[in-house]
């Protein structure tokens, strides 16, 4: 990719980014954003948690790779890198209380300019994203759909402080079930144990002798 170094800067508004131009001229960019600015990962913050606040750390550079073009020639093909670092309060499900979340984020994407280009992108280009580009770009939206893709699939902590009495009571009561379950069945006989099939023939065969002797 064709690299512009440079300090990454802020951006006047980044929900608002002409994102081809971005990538065609290389720049770079920094910010904060906090998860109260993001709704959607907000809806992932337990209410229990110690502070419903905290903030990620993003970057975003862009860069233009030559690529061949449907026409047959080669032109700049642009593309965008975003980093995001920081964590949020998440509810363990394991033990049920709050627990601090790290995220670490290194995306690339290739910009196209419909859905259709980006529809017809391959699928096994695992290290690629494609995303639509336009003039008027939502880098905060692309960052919290990152964010909410890494997401864990359950959320725990590495070790639990406690296990939650829930699980407690609910693992010792199936235990309790299936004592009494077992006394029962002794009790009422329960259901007949399965003939041992080579009982069985030890029986046929001393049947068998006991005829010859008649």
């Amino acid at each position: 990719m064709t690299q512009h170094p440079g300090k990454p800067v802020g951006l006047a508004d980044p929900h608002d980014l002409d994102l081809f131009e971005f990538a065609r001229s290389g720049r770079q960019a920094a910010g904060l954003v906090r998860v109260s600015q993001l709704p959607r990962m907000l809806n992932e913050v337990p209410a229990e948690a110690p502070e419903r606040e905290s903030a990620f750390t993003w970057q975003a550079e862009g860069a233009t790779q030559p690529e061949l073009q449907d026409d047959g020639t080669e032109g700049p093909q642009p593309y965008l890198r975003l980093a995001i670092h920081g964590s949020a309060w998440l509810e363990c499900q394991r033990c049920l209380t709050p627990y601090l979340q790290a995220f670490n984020v290194d995306a690339t994407y290739r910009i196209v300019n419909t859905e259709a280009e980006a529809e017809e992108f391959p699928l096994d280009e695992d290290e690629v994203d494609v995303i639509v580009g336009s003039a008027h770009f939502d880098l905060i939206d692309l960052i919290e759909e990152e964010l909410l893709l890494n997401l864990p699939l359950v959320p725990k902590h590495e070790v639990c402080p406690e296990v939650h009495e829930s699980l407690v009571s609910g693992a010792a009561g199936d235990e309790g079930e299936g004592d009494e379950a077992a006394q029962d069945e002794a009790e009422t006989g329960g259901e007949p144990a399965r003939p041992n099939p080579f009982a069985a023939l030890e029986a046929l065969k001393k049947g068998g002798s006991g005829g010859e002797k008649h």
